[in-house]
């Protein structure tokens, strides 16, 4: 069943998190007015400060409700916590600061408001992880046990099963399986909980054994049965879900839409779909870019010489490639090459000791100070800092019949360095690993994981062994 526990649980986790609050305005109000460590303020007093904090704690605890925040997190990674407790902190704050306004308390210390909103994270965020390893670590040892009944001893329950097995931090245990075919299995169940009955018996088994979730992983041809499992689930107050019959074909992230009033099942989940984070990303891509030719630019002088002492023809390179939308651009790099007919350079792969290159060109190559002139097309909207790297066209034709997935690259803008790169996959090296990166950047982008590859980037050197 449901376990009542989690409802006291919300409670407890409601009740330290206003302590939290109430420890923070102490501490915050000591940093900033008693201590000496920041420049004075005339504080108001302690109590009016103390009742704002009171407030503060409820509003709190209000919005955490609100956000489904003290539901049971045992599937969520902490990363998950820490983003919902900043969502939490800094729509409070607004909220705070709305009703600060309407009552006209304009003598309230900005700076001691700044100070306390990221107080109350850090100490939330650090209680809340510890709360987060000693449950795991609980669980490990047998204690607060979910248990999970599956339906269906096939290909995929079997699988189910043995994944769940790989995370014993979580607390699951597997009660057994119900399937209606249990001698027609053509591999050997004895390593696997028992079949402890068929799926027409699990209205019966749920009244004598505790479940606390069903898992349904039977075939598409069993799809008739669904409505009636579920209906027994809800019956029993037991969570029912369910692992489509084609979950190979999903990506790791696949998520319910809504179109013409019904619910689809999008097949990759992209958070630069949505508008906000699109707007995040192309804010710090122009920022970025602009900083980096402004400190580059002596740099971007030198090597403009270079090349045009180094062999004839143009400084700037330039090159079709394939980016957002499988649309094409013009890619800017440093010439590193002698002058060579536009076939050559759009189909052919550089080797090592390419004869085409030239000395000078061969260095900034190595270096990838070549690439310096792609921050001029990330501020005309070409490409991103971070992304997947962009191909040409002769070679997307080529891979897109070779290499699953590979067009999936083209869902977001291509990037000067990314996932992959930054993993040590450049030059000439396996295209479906870099692939693989690709995707997981996609479907698992987050602004703090740009400035991750853009740091593992610059520490990782731009010296490159792979780039010919």
């Amino acid at each position: 069943m449901v376990r009542r526990g989690q409802s006291f649980l919300s409670l407890i986790y409601a009740f330290a998190d206003f302590i939290s609050v109430q420890l923070m305005f102490l501490l915050s109000y000591w940093l900033k007015f008693t201590s000496n460590w920041i420049a004075y303020e005339a504080p108001l007093s302690f109590k009016h400060y103390m009742l704002w904090s009171f407030i503060y704690g409820i509003i709190a605890i209000g919005i955490s409700y609100f956000l489904n925040f003290y539901s049971s997190k045992r599937k969520k990674q902490f990363s998950f916590e820490v983003f919902k407790i900043i969502q939490v902190h800094f729509i409070s704050l607004l909220m705070l600061l709305s009703i600060l306004f309407v009552f006209k308390e304009v003598h309230v210390s900005r700076s001691y408001l700044l100070l306390f909103l990221v107080n109350c994270i850090l100490l939330t965020s650090f209680y809340r992880y510890m709360v987060k390893v000693t449950l795991k670590s609980y669980r490990e040892k047998g204690y607060n046990k979910q248990f999970v009944l599956i339906l269906g001893a096939g290909t995929l329950g079997r699988k189910f099963f043995d994944n769940l097995s790989h995370y014993p931090e979580l607390g699951y245990d597997v009660v057994g399986f119900l399937d209606d075919y249990q001698d027609q299995h053509d591999v050997d169940l004895s390593r696997y909980k028992p079949i402890i009955g068929k799926i027409d018996d699990l209205e019966s088994i749920l009244q004598e054994i505790l479940v606390d979730e069903v898992i349904i992983a039977l075939p598409l041809n069993a799809h008739s049965k669904y409505a009636k499992i579920i209906n027994v689930c809800e019956k029993a107050g037991v969570k029912a879900l369910i692992i489509p019959d084609f979950y190979d074909y999903l990506p790791s992230r696949p998520y319910f839409d809504n179109f013409a009033g019904m619910p689809l099942i999008n097949v990759r989940d992209i958070p630069l779909d949505e508008l906000s984070n699109r707007f995040l990303k192309r804010t710090f891509d122009i920022l970025f870019s602009a900083i980096a030719i402004i400190i580059t630019s002596p740099i971007l002088i030198f090597i403009a010489i270079g090349v045009k002492l180094s062999s004839s023809g143009p400084i700037i390179f330039k090159q079709e490639r394939v980016g957002l939308n499988r649309r094409t651009f013009m890619m800017y790099k440093f010439r590193s090459m002698r002058m060579q007919t536009e076939e050559s350079s759009d189909t052919n792969w550089t080797i090592q000791n390419d004869p085409r290159k030239t000395k000078f060109g061969s260095f900034i190559r190595k270096t990838s100070l070549d690439e310096l002139p792609q921050f001029f097309n990330v501020l005309f909207g070409h490409m991103s800092v971070v992304g997947p790297r962009p191909e040409r066209p002769y070679f997307v034709e080529q891979f897109k019949e070779e290499i699953p997935k590979y067009m999936v690259k083209h869902h977001i803008r291509p990037g000067i360095t990314g996932w992959a790169q930054s993993n040590g996959l450049r030059g000439d090296t396996s295209i479906e690993d870099r692939i693989k990166h690709d995707i997981f950047y996609i479907e698992n982008w987050s602004f703090l994981f740009d400035i991750k590859i853009i740091i593992k980037t610059i520490v990782n050197g731009f010296i490159n062994k792979n780039a010919y």
